[in-house]
């Protein structure tokens, strides 16, 4: 979609703090760049504190989020999820600054951070609306509930023994998967774990979810694309321990008979996109695509 963003009077800054020996510098230059360019700048307490910032700090990111027109998260993907969960939706687009290694949701390089707020400034953007991930269910006897914009995923516990999950898809039985665990992505997710078990590379244009086993024991378990308007549902069969993570996150153990629906939630995140970047050109040079001379 095109941008709809008001004039940007204030960007927002947070930062992965595993990284402040490589973030901390860049975060200085970006702040002086955007006051230089007559903005303001909102940052959280940590990245303040650790970049040396004098500007407004906040307690947490999601107040940032509410405080700037457009949030700069610096750091890698695992950064940029950790901001989306800790914001669960709302409005504010975000830009990733990648000071990471692959990087798949970050769409600016640290090297080209003076060009990129360029662009900012010159409106040559396009704000990319990402639906999140909703799970809900019975996990150890609790009713839970969680968000993930990657991916949920039903796996083994410690012990690393085949685990048996029952999953329907609005209410139609699809399989009995038995392996190491279940992965459902949003397209966002498609490039994460999804991708190292063997799904699909999913366009975020595209409002589907996957449906991936993780080493699954019989040979002809695929992995599945269905709408984003269906449901998932999955049993657990196994009377092994199995847990139930978002993002990467474990959120619950989840017990034998107890089951997990997953469809697609209410709540959005809104991604800033520079020129010439877009998904495919990341794919290519992520992935290293560069074709073949016959």
């Amino acid at each position: 979609m095109k941008n709809a963003l008001k004039q940007i009077r204030t960007v927002g800054l947070v930062a992965n703090l595993d990284k402040a020996d490589r973030a901390a510098p860049l975060i200085r230059r970006a702040a002086a760049l955007i006051q230089r360019a007559g903005r303001s700048v909102v940052a959280d307490d940590s990245t303040a504190a650790m970049a040396r910032l004098k500007c407004q700090a906040l307690p947490r990111a999601a107040d940032v989020a509410r405080a700037a027109d457009v949030l700069l998260v610096f750091g890698g993907d695992g950064t940029l999820l950790r901001v989306t969960r800790e914001l669960d939706g709302g409005d504010t687009p975000i830009i990733g600054v990648n000071i990471g290694t692959l990087g798949f949701l970050t769409a600016v390089h640290a090297a080209d951070l003076p060009s990129a707020l360029q662009s900012l400034w010159q409106n040559k953007f396009v704000i990319e609306s990402r639906s999140l991930m909703e799970a809900r269910g019975v996990c150890a006897g609790k009713s839970a509930c969680f968000h993930a914009f990657n991916d949920i995923v039903i796996s083994h516990g410690a012990v690393s023994r085949m685990i048996e999950l029952d999953v329907t898809v609005d209410g139609e039985c699809l399989t009995r998967y038995r392996g190491d665990g279940l992965i459902v992505c949003t397209p966002s997710g498609s490039t994460a774990y999804s991708l190292s078990a063997g799904g699909p590379i999913i366009s975020p244009a595209a409002d589907v979810f996957a449906i991936t086993p993780i080493c699954a024991h019989a040979l002809s378990n695929r992995a599945v694309i269905i709408s984003q308007r269906s449901i998932v549902k999955v049993t657990v069969l196994s009377e092994l321990e199995t847990i139930v993570s978002a993002d990467g996150r474990v959120e619950a153990s989840i017990k034998g008979g107890e089951a997990i629906s997953i469809g697609r939630s209410r709540r959005k995140v809104r991604l800033l996109v520079l020129p010439p970047s877009s998904f495919f050109d990341a794919v290519r040079r992520k992935l290293r695509w560069s074709g073949s001379a016959v």
